[in-house]
């Protein structure tokens, strides 16, 4: 009878089956982690390799960054000026009345030729009478009643306060002039700011030669006091046509209030009596200095009294121009002034 032994070893086909589980399961196993050791030096790669990118991007990175530090800056300062111009309001210093500005500018020389004339008349008769031809004489002359003194200092005195607003009001009516001209045709525009300047230049000839007229006289020195009477004058005939014909171009296709009728007739009837008494000077000069005839010296002076009266005058209608305006000193900065003035509403 034979001995089965318990301890006896499984069938060959058994053993090589678990073996070879054992070693599907070791390979099984051993592929994740060398799959993770891949990709982890996969990973380690990409990021060796993007470090390189990385620092190149870094700078306009930076540069993006410097812009918008300097756009903050100065965004800072610029609010920093709107609070510093909010700081500062705008401050009236000065309000006065152009209209009145303008009645004592063109009075004063105006009452001023009257006392001197009056003065040197009753107090320095035979000085004021005194000419060349030694005839009879009855009307002196603007320059022989302003060349004595004192008369000579307070008629000084009066031109150079009359000179002195006459200036900015000269620009004045060139700013006024140039904000009619919008409503005009376009091919007008430009010989009618042609136009404009030319009464500009014009008016502040005349002012110069009144200056001159006034600082040089002629007991002083008569050829220079002469031709510069002689530039006033032209200055002053040249100044009225163009300011009259450049107020018939403003005005053909306006409707004209009762002031602004006032105004341009008034000028052309004081050119017209500019021309005519300028005229009869001319012809009362020649037969004083050539022919020296009895009260030819009169009358050349009487005319020389229409052409200033006529003058001053005609300077004179400014108060229907500009009938209800204001000059004013303020102080604030540039920006609200520009701010503030662009906002109100323009009056032509």
């Amino acid at each position: 009878m034979q001995k089965i032994n318990p301890t006896t070893p499984a069938p060959a086909g058994a053993s090589l089956a678990t073996t070879a589980l054992d070693s599907v399961a070791t390979i099984s196993s051993a592929t994740p982690a060398s799959a993770s050791g891949s990709n982890a030096r996969s990973k380690s790669g990409e990021r060796g390799n993007s470090s390189g990118p990385a620092y190149a991007a870094s700078k306009p990175q930076q540069q993006q960054q410097q812009q918008q530090q300097q756009q903050q800056e100065e965004t800072t300062s610029s609010c920093k000026q709107q609070e510093l111009q909010h700081e500062q309001p705008i401050a009236i210093h000065y309000l006065a009345s152009f209209h009145e500005i303008c009645v004592v500018t063109a009075l004063l020389p105006l009452v001023t030729l009257f006392t001197c004339f009056v003065t040197a008349y009753i107090f320095q008769y035979d000085d004021v009478h005194e000419t060349h031809c030694r005839v009879y004489n009855i009307i002196p002359s603007i320059s022989a009643i302003t060349g004595v003194s004192p008369q000579r200092y307070f008629w000084r005195a009066s031109i150079a306060l009359h000179i002195g607003p006459r200036i900015p009001i000269a620009f004045v009516y060139k700013n006024y002039y140039r904000a009619q001209l919008a409503r005009l045709a376009p091919s007008l525009v430009p010989k009618t700011s042609w136009l404009i300047s030319l009464i500009l230049v014009l008016n502040c000839i005349e002012i110069a030669a009144l200056g001159g007229v006034t600082y040089i006289s002629n007991r002083e020195n008569y050829p220079v006091h002469e031709r510069i009477f002689i530039t006033f004058m032209v200055c002053s005939l040249c100044y009225m046509l163009a300011t009259i014909h450049l107020n018939g171009i403003l005005n053909a296709r306006k409707t004209l209030n009762a002031q602004q009728i006032q105004s341009i007739k008034w000028k052309k009837i004081l050119f017209v009596v500019s021309i005519l008494s300028t005229i009869g000077l001319l012809v009362f000069f020649a037969k004083h200095r050539f022919y020296c005839h009895d009260l030819a010296f009169s009358w050349f002076a009487f005319f020389e009294y229409l052409i200033a009266i006529a003058n001053m005058l005609f300077h004179f209608t400014i108060i229907w121009d500009f009938p209800s305006q204001f000059m004013l000193i303020v102080q604030g900065p540039r920006e609200n002034l520009t701010q503030y003035l662009a906002a109100k509403p323009k009056i032509n």
